[in-house]
């Protein structure tokens, strides 16, 4: 078989979200549920966030404006430093037309009126008062969304039909200026809990459309975007992240951050696969069945125990709840990749939907704004990767597929042939490449023993697992000894990715357990990009993130 290796062209392709793309601006829709940018340091990426370290030609992306995390619509980043400051500077002149399109369940008192007022800020709240920021708001009632019917996709929150579409002109840029503003004039927005709204599955406010000059050509550019407030949230989320040509796997409902605690469903190619703690619930078959687009789509449910450990590979895999059963084995596209995925298995399908955005980086060479793979511009083709607790070898397919040989290790020789499968699947040849059966520590000292290094180390571990050369091994409290053992086969200049989804390890003692053995050993990280799960497992208070992962440069 001839190695196959994938063309960057094939990563060329542009996320949903993006309206708009040339030389100087980057356009984007939001959706609702999703930061403009991140809120601190370990919490979700924003679009922002996201979307800079995605592209090397994204990598100087700006934030210009922002939009509220339950906001959704048009936002304009800038490319270039001209862009930035031409966009700058019509803000701040007002030069810039925005139009909002809100919903709310209370009659307006009048068809158009002007809000100005002074904003400041509450506590967690914003609101009108002698001191603050001057803001200014023309509200007119909608004459072609006066009245409408609007109904919940949830049928616990659902309201009565009588809606009342309004259009609101922000001529400044206030935070929360809108909400404030049509809350104070008695029509809060629907679903804005925090100003008095009614109950809605989401906040009923979208930027619907932008104009301004091009900063280059001094032309106008106006960009709109249609907005369906009945449409799930949710599933808009996940409709701006995924091209549904090259990707069919995701996460579709992920716990408390869906507003479904405790609950967590996927889909995986013409599957569901549904997970908790508990039998699936009727009102949860219901909606299950509400989402089913296909009469044949396969639905299984796994029941969530701490207490896995001597359970039968029957006992242990999810059970079929709905349509008929899948094949043993099947496949779905991940970034254009196949994955071969089993209900049959056991406790795990055989992918972990949560990395595939640092799946994407291997595919891409590209691990965030101005932090390559390999040294040179050019991905080197020579390059030798080493994939740890290689499970069915996605991260190794990927560096493959990327140009690199890969050397897989992993203590399950079920799980290995496996990866050769995925490889095969993808034109690569596994006999171009190394899978290794075996304890990852004991593989380490034999590798540095004689003298053997890479170009990346991949370091995935399960949060607890056993060997008889090694023992016990628990993320929360071994790590560092992993990471010691790993440094002596990373060359100088290398690239380490850590990753683990102990949910009680905080990121800050996990980023310490991760650098200090780095330090110990009188080497020293120059470059270091941290990432947690990506924006189909949102996260949120109730629903902190648990996965961390974090790409550093070794010198």
């Amino acid at each position: 078989m001839r190695q196959s290796v994938l063309h960057t062209d094939s990563l060329n392709s542009v996320p949903p979200c993006v309206v708009f793309e040339d030389e100087h601006l980057l356009v984007v829709n939001k959706p609702s549920g999703w930061n403009t940018h991140a809120p601190s340091p370990f919490a979700g990426e924003g679009i922002y966030d996201w979307l800079r370290h995605r592209e090397p030609r994204w990598s100087s992306l700006a934030i210009i404006h922002r939009l509220d995390k339950e906001t959704s619509g048009l936002i304009v980043f800038g490319k270039t430093p001209l862009a930035n400051r031409s966009l700058t500077e019509q803000f701040a002149g007002r030069n810039i037309q925005k139009k909002y399109l809100l919903l709310t369940d209370r009659a307006p008192r009048q068809k158009s009126f002007t809000a100005k007022s002074k904003i400041h800020r509450v506590g967690e709240r914003y609101a009108s008062g002698g001191h603050g920021d001057e803001a200014e708001t023309i509200f007119s009632v909608a004459a072609n969304v006066k009245r409408l019917k609007t109904k919940s996709p949830d049928p616990v929150e659902s309201l009565p039909v009588g809606r009342y579409g309004i259009e609101a002109k922000p001529l400044t840029g206030r935070t929360h200026q809108i909400r404030v503003q049509a809350a104070e004039n008695g029509c809060p927005i629907l679903g804005d809990k925090l100003y008095g709204g009614s109950p809605f599955h989401r906040v009923c406010l979208h930027a619907a459309e932008l104009s301004f000059k091009h900063p280059a050509t001094g032309a106008e550019a106006s960009f709109r975007a249609p907005c369906d407030f009945e449409a799930d949230a949710r599933l808009a989320l996940r409709r701006a992240i995924i091209e549904p040509q090259r990707t069919d796997a995701f996460r579709l409902i992920h716990g408390s951050g869906d507003g479904r605690p405790g609950w967590y469903v996927e889909q995986l190619g013409d599957a569901l696969l549904s997970q908790g703690e508990a039998p699936l619930a009727e009102t949860q078959r219901a909606e299950l069945i509400s989402r089913a687009t296909n009469p044949a789509l396969r639905t299984y449910h796994k029941t969530l125990t701490r207490h896995i450990r001597g359970a039968s590979v029957q006992q242990a895999s999810p059970q079929l709840v709905l349509g008929p059963p899948a094949p043993e084995r099947f496949v779905i596209r991940e970034n254009g990749v196949k994955f071969e995925l089993s209900f049959s298995e056991g406790y795990s399908v055989g992918l972990f939907l949560d990395q595939r955005d640092n799946r994407r980086r291997l595919l891409a060479g590209h691990i965030a704004a101005d932090f390559a793979l390999c040294q040179s511009e050019i991905q080197n083709p020579k390059s030798e990767i080493l994939n740890t607790f290689s499970y069915t070898c996605a991260f190794s397919v990927c560096a493959a597929l990327a140009g690199a040989r890969v050397t897989s290790l992993d203590l399950s020789k079920k799980y290995l042939e496996w990866g050769r499968r995925n490889f095969v699947m993808n034109g690569l040849d596994p006999a171009a490449h190394d899978f290794i059966y075996g304890d990852t520590f004991d593989w380490l000292k034999r590798f540095a023993k004689k003298a053997r290094a890479f170009d990346s180390v991949l370091l995935d571990p399960p949060t607890f697992s056993q060997s008889k050369e090694h023992g016990v091994f628990r993320a929360e409290k071994d790590y560092g000894k992993l990471v010691s053992a790993a440094l002596p086969v990373l060359k100088p200049g290398g690239v380490l990715f850590a990753s683990t989804n102990a949910a009680d390890l905080a990121p800050e003692k996990f980023l310490a357990m991760v650098e200090s053995p780095i330090r110990s050993a009188g080497r020293k990280i120059v470059r270091q990009h941290y990432v947690p799960q990506p924006p189909d497992f949102p996260v949120s208070r109730d629903e902190p993130a648990y996965l961390k992962t974090v790409w550093l440069r070794v010198a």
